[in-house]
């Protein structure tokens, strides 16, 4: 069974067609990489597959469940990391990690989720300080931490290392490697394009609300005659 079917979709804001029937699917253990210029419908596409916005046409499915008909069943088995998320900063972040496991208490034992939360977010003593008093790079540690500990079979992160410098970056990116080695699946939005071509397994590039281009990074390159993702990048949306 695929992590993610995504068939035919169509997603309208009024009469302005963001979407305009895209179809991709996404493997148990793989991360695939959803990928594309400003307002190409990248960020609708995630918010259809969170349960978030509603379908116009077509269908989703997360593991066999319709993102409508079952969306409770799929929040059940997602986790959704928005590029412009934010952690509530006067709590300090063992507070916030334990705020987030108590939405799951029906699902998970929470000290085992918090114990995953404390090892992922690797932030040691600091999970005692207020979040106010974090860097960017260890408060998108800590949100990386509270996407991954509830243990989702697909994760939906939306530029996960966003304005992060170079060794956070690279831990982030550590963190979501190694997850995916559960048999966990990973849909990954990036501008960053060396990191797509470094975690993705698959990417498939998204303009104007169409998938343009799929295909295995170093397909893609050979396709294309590129050096690296970013190559492809420029030659498919211009």
């Amino acid at each position: 069974m695929d992590a993610l079917e995504v068939r035919d979709l169509e997603k309208d804001y009024g009469k302005f067609r963001a979407v305009k029937g895209i179809t991709f699917s996404v493997k148990e253990g793989e991360i695939f990489g959803l990928i594309g210029p400003n307002a190409a419908g990248k960020t609708t596409t995630l918010r259809v597959i969170s349960t978030l916005l509603q379908v116009t046409a077509g269908h989703v499915k997360v593991l066999g469940f319709d993102v409508v008909d079952q969306a409770e069943e799929v929040r059940r088995r997602i986790s959704y990391l928005p590029e412009d998320a934010g952690a509530y900063k006067d709590l300090k972040g063992e507070a916030y990690l334990r705020f987030i496991a108590s939405f799951f208490r029906d699902q998970h034992d929470i000290e085992q989720m918090l114990a995953r939360g404390r090892a992922i977010s690797d932030l040691g003593d600091r999970l005692n300080d207020k979040v106010d008093t974090y860097s960017k790079g260890m408060t998108r540690r800590l949100l990386v931490a509270r996407a991954l500990m509830v243990e989702p079979r697909l994760a939906i992160l939306d530029e996960p290392t966003s304005g992060l410098d170079v060794l956070n970056a690279k831990e982030i990116r550590r963190i979501i490697k190694d997850y995916v080695e559960s048999g966990a699946a990973v849909v990954l939005s990036s501008h960053n394009m060396l990191e797509v071509e470094f975690m993705c397994d698959r990417i498939a590039l998204i303009s104007e609300g169409l998938i343009v281009e799929a295909g295995t990074p170093a397909g893609l390159k050979e396709k294309y005659g590129a050096a690296n993702i970013e190559e492809v990048f420029a030659a498919v949306v211009s």
